[in-house]
């Protein structure tokens, strides 16, 4: 899933500066590329990302699906397949099952989801490929009108999260944002008001995991909530509701209550205020990317180069809740 499904970008879009987030292509290309394998990658923007990606010496990819059509497509778009590694696989299921098998037999460093629902391609990789942790998804998104990055979850796999499932979500994030350099990362725990309303389930799990990270359960991170939206982003907002925070202003995380939420506040921020949105799902063996097929070339190619990132580290993050 992606913060964009309805439309294709146009080929003469004018290409948005995004000085932060091109920061992490050049630090990819510090690093091998990486093996990408590509579920269900007969289609023509899914060939194209990974292209791009691969002309910028980020991926080697692994395209599976049909051959007939992949081959097809790459000789309409002016693609050379001859160093490319392509895996013929005549259902959805099939190619989902050479994926997660490329992965098991370490010839695979991250997957990408092609020209397949979300949903049906994560039921078998969590089952096949998950390590114990929760899996959550996380956007990384530049903005004009913002200071610096913001990560944005959960907008693509858990529906509903509980406060146990909250909490697993943060320390993903965190944990991506420390692996991007930011060291102590400031989580707006949002709802729809800045205080504890028992009504409001959302404010009630908030204030929870503030607790939470001052008693050192959640670790590496500033956390403040419940916070809405305009406190969180703006110390004036916060300012001017009397609200003392360390992260009004300044926060590098969103926490949304649940993934409407957060879906929504992410298309919003695209579409509203000219953000450029990267993801990522973190907690599987390995990075999963979940693109859209109007992602802009940028969106595609930041979004391997933090799975390229990740990949070099070679961790994962140890939950402490």
């Amino acid at each position: 899933m992606s913060a964009s499904q309805s439309s294709d970008v146009p080929a003469d879009a004018p290409v948005k500066a995004c000085p932060r987030l091109n920061q992490f292509i050049e630090q990819a290309r510090q690093y091998p590329p990486i093996r990408v394998a590509v579920i269900d990658a007969g289609e023509s923007h899914v060939l194209q990302g990974m292209m791009e990606a691969r002309d910028d010496g980020l991926v080697e990819p692994i395209l599976i699906g049909k051959r007939h059509k992949i081959e097809r497509l790459c000789q309409q778009l002016g693609f050379d397949l001859a160093e490319i590694r392509l895996i013929d696989a005549e259902t959805e299921a099939h190619a989902i099952a050479a994926g997660i098998e490329l992965v098991k037999q370490q010839q695979a460093d991250a997957l990408a989801k092609g020209w397949i629902h979300t949903d049906t391609l994560m039921h078998p990789v969590l089952k096949e490929l998950g390590n114990g942790r929760r899996v959550s998804h996380v956007f990384v998104a530049e903005m004009p009108t913002y200071h610096k990055l913001l990560f944005i979850t959960d907008a693509a796999i858990n529906i509903a999260p509980d406060l146990q499932i909250k909490a697993d979500i943060v320390e993903n994030a965190i944990y991506l944002a420390r692996q991007l350099g930011v060291q102590t990362p400031k989580v707006a725990a949002l709802s729809a008001v800045e205080v504890v309303k028992p009504a409001i389930v959302s404010t009630i799990d908030a204030a929870c995991l503030s607790k939470m990270a001052q008693r050192g359960q959640i670790k590496h991170a500033i956390i403040d909530g419940p916070l809405a939206f305009d406190n969180a982003i703006s110390a004036e907002a916060a300012s001017i509701k009397k609200i003392q925070s360390p992260v009004a202003g300044d926060v590098d995380i969103l926490l949304a209550p649940d993934l409407n939420a957060a879906n929504i506040l992410a298309k919003d921020l695209e579409y509203l205020a000219s953000a450029t949105l990267a993801g990522l799902v973190i907690g599987t063996r390995v990075p999963i990317l979940l693109p859209s097929r109007s992602d802009p070339p940028q969106a595609r190619r930041v979004a391997v180069a933090l799975a390229s990132i990740i990949h070099a580290t070679h961790s994962q993050p140890a939950q402490t809740t």
